[in-house]
């Protein structure tokens, strides 16, 4: 499965807290939950993909149909309710 255009739910819902180049260090979290990742381009596409700099998380989120759903929005609610349920 690839990547769905605009789509960049994996890149707003979840919260990192490993360091992402441009986003400070907030109480051990660089993206809260539900912000837009800074290394987003106009299309929704990272542009620290493939890079050192990109944390190892962004990377184990590979796209599947149970992850992405049928569109941006089911996406959205799977990753928030993933989120939730497996934060500390």
């Amino acid at each position: 499965m690839n990547c769905r255009d605009h789509c960049a739910a994996c890149c707003i819902a979840p919260s990192i807290s490993s360091p992402i180049p441009g986003m400070p260090l907030v109480n051990g979290i660089s993206k809260p939950a539900g912000v837009r990742c800074i290394q987003l381009d106009e299309q929704d596409r990272c542009k620290i993909f493939g890079r050192p700099e990109r944390p190892a998380v962004c990377g184990s989120l590979q796209p599947s149909e149970l992850m992405c759903g049928e569109s941006r929005e089911q996406a959205m609610r799977w990753l928030g309710w993933m989120e939730r349920e497996t934060a500390p």
